[in-house]
Order: structure tokens, then sequence, then C-alpha cells
């Protein structure tokens, strides 16, 4: 996998600490609460059987520090303390024990080593009353019951949406470990790989087992591209892939990228034509991650931008104005434009109004949109516009007056290609936006 500089994770870290704590502080202020006592989390058994789900760390957690894998920890904070991490290092012949904590973080906590998740409760604060408690409610231990208060978590999730220099840096080593199987994951498309071939190399140029990725990978071909989440990953490799659509990411001491992008078989160049009017208008989109951005605004715009796409392209033959208006523009782009991005895929606080629980909310006819926001410095963000060919919506937009607007047959002609998706991961700065993701081509 690719590394991030330590020397520069090191440097970054201690000012990325202060800010957490500083927003600690004042989420326990607006909780009432003297202590905040964050749970790593445990695995996850099976139904009727003694196996676990992946596990899968609490968010929380690893916006301190970067310990992706030590279920039945806690970091326990006091204004004005050091932190402290308790961490579970069991006695263990069955499974791989957690490596001792290392590295350019563990100066800065005050750590205690149990054996067993029990011994935690002597490491906690006496009182649970008086502290916050945030994790899940498996990791119950004598008294400390996850109770997640709003208040604290209001501030919390409303103030994750502003990207530390040190997470950007996290954010970029994601970018690339993702770009890495985008390429691999393209030559074996263009080689005529089945959907579950690609999937296997995109795997082998991460470096990253399933269950590592920070969202389960869609690898589809041709008509499969109009399932918005397909993950079926068909065996079989059809006689000629015509297209190629592919939404997968990486991830890097818990933060993830998300990178989608459409390929067309050489054959195929009316929808390569499609494709590259898609790509010019979200260029355009992610040059407008700036400060001040209503992102409600630019999802809207969008819409716009793609409707005349179609309509230059003769998929229909009315104004991109009446398109939006008559539901058209939902029927070939039914998702939202894009999201938040870091620690979680559809990272908190995409809603927020505020640090007290208000809530943005989305555009009338559009319930997909995952980002209300107006865009700040620090924000990153999805933008992932689409194109797709959906039976089911098709269906249901020739029964309206709107179907008399669209050229049928060439909207047939298209089914076979199934959609078009392209999205990159874009940080909102003082001045010009920083595409993450190209930034990670462009260097692969």
């Amino acid at each position: 996998m690719t590394a991030a500089p330590q020397d520069n994770l090191s440097a970054l870290y201690p000012a990325h600490l202060a800010e957490i704590r500083k927003r600690s502080d004042d989420a326990l202020a607006a909780a009432h609460r003297d202590h905040l006592v964050i749970a790593s989390g445990r695995p996850h058994g099976w139904f009727l059987d003694d196996q676990d789900y992946p596990f899968k760390a609490n968010p929380h957690f690893l916006h301190w520090l970067p310990l992706t894998d030590a279920p039945g920890s806690w970091i326990v904070y006091t204004p004005g303390a050091r932190p402290k991490l308790v961490f579970l290092q069991p006695h263990d012949y069955w499974h791989v024990v957690p490596a001792a904590p290392a590295g350019y973080w563990v100066e800065h906590f005050d750590i205690v080593t149990i054996r067993t998740p029990e011994q935690a409760r002597a490491h906690l604060p006496g009182d649970p009353g008086r502290c916050a408690i945030v994790g899940e409610t498996n990791v119950a231990l004598a008294g400390f019951v996850p109770d997640n208060p709003a208040a604290l978590l209001n501030v919390l999730h409303y103030r994750r949406a502003f990207k530390t220099p040190y997470e950007i840096t996290m954010m970029r080593v994601a970018s690339k470990v993702g770009v890495h199987g985008h390429r691999a994951a393209e030559k074996a498309f263009r080689d005529g790989a089945s959907e579950f071939d690609i999937h296997c190399e995109y795997l082998k140029a991460t470096r990253l087992a399933e269950h590592q990725l920070p969202y389960g990978n869609i690898i589809a071909l041709d008509q499969h591209g109009a399932v918005l989440h397909y993950m079926h990953l068909d065996r079989n490799p059809p006689a000629q892939a015509r297209s190629f659509l592919i939404d997968a990411g990486g991830q890097f001491h818990g933060y993830a990228s998300d990178i989608t992008r459409t390929y067309a078989s050489p054959d195929a160049g009316e929808f390569q034509a499609l494709i590259d009017g898609v790509e010019k208008a979200q260029q355009g989109f992610c040059a407008k991650v700036r400060v001040g951005q209503s992102y409600p605004g630019l999802h809207l715009h969008a819409h716009h931008v793609l409707m005349d796409v179609l309509r230059e392209q003769g998929f229909i033959t009315c104004s991109a104005e009446a398109a939006v208006a008559n539901g058209i523009s939902g029927t070939f782009f039914p998702h939202g434009l894009g999201h938040l991005i870091g620690l979680q895929v559809h990272d908190v606080g995409g809603f927020a109004r505020d640090e007290r629980g208000g809530v943005i909310p989305k555009p009338d006819g559009h319930p997909y949109l995952r980002l209300t926001r107006t865009l700040e410095p620090g924000m990153v963000t999805t933008v992932e516009p689409g194109i797709y060919f959906i039976d089911t919506l098709l269906d249901a937009l020739k029964t309206r007056p709107a179907a008399k607007d669209v050229v049928w047959p060439k909207v047939e002609a298209f089914r076979q290609y199934g959609g078009i998706r392209i999205e990159d991961d874009v940080l909102c700065t003082e001045g010009e936006p920083v595409n993450l993701t190209r930034e990670a081509f462009a260097a692969a």
C-alpha cells in the first residue's frame, strides 16, 4: 500500500490533536459533561454462529489516532489533561494480537495496556454519569453504556466537515491507493476480464482485503452500470464488453477516497462521446467547489448542465429548463451530486445547519442529495454526476406527458451501455479547489 511520509504526519499531527481537543472541549461543555470516553468498538457476531463480521472501528475513535484494528480499546479525555488510550492487547493464540502502539502519535497519549476487555473499567473515570460515552451498545462495560449525547455529537459532527492538514494528508494517500486500483481495473477491462476478475485485480493493486475497502466495489460491465449500487460481480465476462463503470475507493488509517470512472470499448464511439460530455460537465462542477457555494445550488446547476448534454447529443428535444421542470432530468440523473467524505465515505454532518442540531432540508424533488451545506474551507466533497439508462425509470417516464420530449430510439440504443458516472474528491480551500482524485491520477 502507498505510505504517507511519516515525517510529514509527525509534523502535522500535533496541530490536528490540538484541534480535536478544542472541539471536544466545546462539545463536552455543550453536553454538560466532564469527560469524553470513546470506545473503539467490538466485532459483531453472526447470528447463530461463532464467527464475527469484519471489525470496523468507531470513526470518533479514529479521529484521535490511526488505530483501525484495536477492538476493545478506549480513549479517555478530560479537558486540560493528556488524552489516555486504554489499549486491549489480549493473550490470544486463536487470532493475531494487535501490535503495541507505535509511531508519531504515541508520545501525545498516556497509554495503558490491558489483557481483557473487563480490565478497561479500572482505567475509566469513576462516575459514568459525568461522562459522554460514544460508541455502540455492544461495548457496554460495568456501568459504562454508550449514551452518545446529542448535544455533544452535534458539535463534533458539524465540525468534522472541516478537515485538518493532517487529515488532508491521509486522504491524499487514500486517493493514491484508490487510483492504483483504478489503473489496474481499467487494464483488466481492456483485456476482456470478468467483473469478478477486475475486482480481484483492484484488490491486488491496492493491497487491500475486501473488508479494508471503504465500501463495496461497484464493478459493472454493460447494462449493469444502470444499477447504482451494483455489487454482484459476474464470474463470466460478456462476449464483448461495451462499457465499464467502476466506483471504488482506497483507505488509509481509516480515511477514505471515493472514485468513479466510466470507460467505453474502442468500437463504442457514440457512448464515448456521451462520457466526454459528462466528463466536461463534471470538471465544471469541480471548479465550483469554492467558499460560499451552496451545494444544493450546485446540485441543481448540475441537473441543468447534464440536460444540456443530453439535448446536444440528441436524447431530448426540450430545453434543459423544461427537462428539469418536467422530471426528465431525475430519470437520467436520479441521485445526488455528492457528499462529504473523510473518516466515513458518506461523512457525517452533511445536513447540519449549525452545532445545535439544526438541519438544512434537501431541495424538493431531490431526496437522495447527501449534502445541503454551503461550502467552506477544509470541506472535502465528492462530485459525481451521472447519466443512466435505468429500465424502471425509463418505463415510468414513458407514461408521463414529458415522454414526448424524449428521442426514444436513441435512448433505447444506449440501454446496452448501462450508464455513466464520474466522481472526484475535491477539497474546498480559501482559493482554488484542490482535486485530490485528479492529483492522484496525475501522479500515478
